[in-house]
């Protein structure tokens, strides 16, 4: 081995190891990084805590302005769902910035549309295939599910929970036609609760909860991704960040992606 490659070996190993500098090129396709998060508001979790959990990552829509993606992979940032839509006619602005930075830096990269009931669940799912990408090795579509207390319109449109899941199971259809992957749904223990969701069966779950553990929050519920903190801080993000948890181990994390990345 030439000085030239066993020093590029070394600093390989160095950034794994110790997160990158901004502006270093990516590391290779599926190397994981220890998260090096900070929390403007931590809370002591019951166990298991987020730090329990081997495989990090973030969720970031327009409010995270600047995002050194290969800065931020290196710190932790594992993996990324990103905002792309609401209802039907609203496009996250930072959107495409996002998807391209998530995807060039090596992060897996998933999409999420935020619902409103006050549009049809078809024309929502249309809106969202016409502006998410089939790109090869993205995350599952997420439907996120949740009451909206800022639309003008649609804060006070809660229908009963019957007609709640059947608008789910419309949205959560089709998209699952065009891009070959069952989505995933994300909801909140008001929302969950209130809309019989341990009853929606077949799906995998992204909860949040920032207070409490999912077994707390949601007795009973199997997850995939836990998001634990909305106040997060990572070298190469400006501002705050939603921070979240893989449930399953580093290995459980690479047979998930190769099953479930397409």
């Amino acid at each position: 081995m030439t000085r030239l490659r066993l020093f590029a070996c070394l600093l390989l190993v160095t950034l794994a190891a110790c997160g990158a500098p901004r502006g270093t090129p990516p590391a290779p396709p599926g190397t994981l990084f220890a998260p090096n998060f900070r929390d403007a508001d931590p809370v002591d979790f019951a166990s298991p805590a987020p730090s329990r959990f081997a495989v990090h990552g973030i969720d970031a829509a327009r409010f995270q302005t600047s995002i050194d993606w290969n800065t931020a992979r290196a710190n932790g940032a594992n993996f990324a769902f990103i905002k792309a839509t609401e209802g039907g006619d609203l496009l996250d602005p930072a959107f495409k910035d996002h998807w391209r930075g998530a995807g060039s830096a090596g992060v897996y990269r998933g999409a999420y549309h935020f619902y409103y009931f006050c549009t049809a669940p078809e024309v929502q799912a249309q809106w969202f295939i016409r502006n998410v990408p089939r790109t090869p090795g993205a995350l599952p579509p997420v439907l996120d599910m949740e009451w909206n207390p800022f639309s003008p319109t649609c804060a006070t449109v809660r229908p009963p929970a019957a007609e709640v899941q059947r608008q789910m199971r419309v949205w959560l259809d089709i998209v699952e036609r065009h891009y070959g992957q069952r989505p995933i749904i994300y909801t909140t223990p008001r929302f969950y609760e209130e809309n019989n969701l341990s009853r929606f069966r077949g799906y995998e779950y992204w909860l949040r909860t920032t207070a409490k553990t999912p077994r707390e929050a949601y007795p009973g519920q199997s997850w995939r991704f836990w998001q634990y903190s909305a106040t997060g801080l990572i070298p190469g993000i400006k501002g705050e960040v939603d921070l979240n948890a893989f449930n399953g181990t580093r290995a459980d994390w690479n047979a998930w992606v190769a099953r479930r990345a397409r």
